[in-house]
């Protein structure tokens, strides 16, 4: 409590208590919280792709970074949005505000033809996107996790 009441009252001003009221600092915290707990899985892609793995060293990620996935089924999608192939550009440019200099993020489905990703490239490439990066999944080299080089048989 901010102030208390004492039993005998003689006119004088009531002593101050203090202690601190952190009650509408813990609201506050809590409601900060939820706001994060319900902010956070939307920043993210949702679009389900088997990526091939990779055991190339990791770079560091963006921080908003520009994905376009080409799925198992050849459809493309920016972000979390599919586009029909002739309006790629256009997306793009609404999506990087017309920054050509943006690296843009291309994921493909496993099981899509090399043909088919080359042809992807080449869209992004004709609208002028040259800085083109492909994403896959980690893993560990097959000789480090057999615990080095394999020597010969005896």
């Amino acid at each position: 409590m901010a102030g208390g009441i004492r039993e005998s009252f003689d006119g004088d001003d009531l002593e101050e208590n203090h202690e601190i009221n952190v009650t509408p600092f813990i609201d506050v915290i809590l409601v900060l919280l939820i706001i994060f707990m319900v902010a956070a899985p939307l920043a993210t892609v949702d679009v389900n792709v088997d990526l091939p793995a990779s055991t190339a060293t990791v770079s560091p990620r963006p921080e908003k970074p520009l994905y376009v996935t080409l799925k198992d089924d050849l459809s493309l999608s920016i972000g979390n949005d599919t586009v029909v192939r002739e309006a790629v550009a256009a997306a793009l440019d609404r999506a990087t505000s017309g920054d050509k200099q943006q690296r843009v993020f291309l994921r493909a489905d496993r099981a899509v033809d090399y043909g088919e990703l080359m042809d992807v490239m080449n869209i992004l490439r004709g609208a002028g996107y040259l800085k083109i990066a492909l994403v896959g999944l980690e893993s560990v080299p097959a000789d480090a996790a057999a615990g080095g080089p394999a020597g010969p048989a005896e």
